[in-house]
């Protein structure tokens, strides 16, 4: 049984604020039952392939010891899982509610011995110096209140030659795609997430977010100040999507 085996919701620096101040939370709290849901139709099912290519850029180690960062309902702890059979891993999230969906995701699919869930903040990770093989955040660093505080526990906390990975919403290059896109993110988005979910003003923050949030070189920037090394981007879906992978220095 390894030390990260019981799937539990913890309470951690209940002080911090990972978003954008304790509204944020609070509605990814109200959204939290259609969540999964949501994903799946506002991408039209995209997202689990842009997680699929994420845990594609995880180092190939056998024993891989994994900490997903603004986990959520643990998406990516569960793909990873389908890869990774020896795979242990902590996701940390603000959102209570959005924990309680993924525990029982967990359980369902019988890793409750490998996969655990806490409630914690990514400016201040509750882990020791190099604890992990490799750090993930998906959809998540956008709404985090200072992501170079976030990048650096990140980068302090993965183990020396591990990586850290960022999938992230980011805009077309394409002029026309991205007009279109924007209008799409700008009024049906917000119909479709506020009718299914009952909450319109979650989804009316995501497209503010992304437009707002820094995307290719100028996030890549950002990573490279946080001390990680050889950052690549890859775009993906036409640059609806992009994965960022950084390395911290070895030894």
């Amino acid at each position: 049984m390894s030390e990260f085996s019981l799937v539990t919701i913890e309470k951690k620096n209940k002080t911090d604020q990972v978003f954008h101040g304790d509204e944020n939370s609070r509605m990814f709290n109200r959204i939290a039952h259609r969540y999964d849901l949501l994903n799946r139709l506002l991408s039209g099912r995209r997202d689990i392939y842009w997680r699929k290519k994420l845990v594609s850029a995880l180092p190939n180690k056998k024993q891989l010891k994994l900490l997903d960062v603004a986990t959520g309902t643990g998406d990516v702890m569960l793909a990873t899982a389908k890869r990774y059979p020896a795979l242990t891993a902590v996701g940390i999230d603000p959102a209570s509610s959005m924990l309680s969906q993924g525990v029982e995701k967990i359980k369902r699919a019988g890793l409750s011995d490998r996969l655990t869930m806490i409630e914690g903040s990514a400016v201040a990770l509750p882990f020791n110096d190099n604890s992990f093989d490799a750090i993930t955040i998906s959809f998540g660093i956008r709404n985090i209140d200072d992501v170079p505080k976030a990048l650096s526990e990140m980068t302090r906390v993965v183990r020396p030659g591990g990586k850290v990975l960022v999938l992230e919403f980011s805009l077309p290059t394409n002029l026309l795609l991205k007009k279109i896109y924007l209008w799409y993110f700008r009024n049906m988005l917000p119909w479709l997430g506020g009718v299914i979910s009952g909450d319109r003003s979650a989804y009316r923050h995501l497209n503010v977010s992304v437009e707002q949030f820094p995307y290719g070189k100028a996030f890549c920037d950002l990573m490279t100040s946080a001390s990680l090394e050889h950052v690549t981007v890859e775009e993906l879906t036409f640059g609806l999507a992009s994965i960022y992978v950084g390395e911290k220095q070895s030894d």
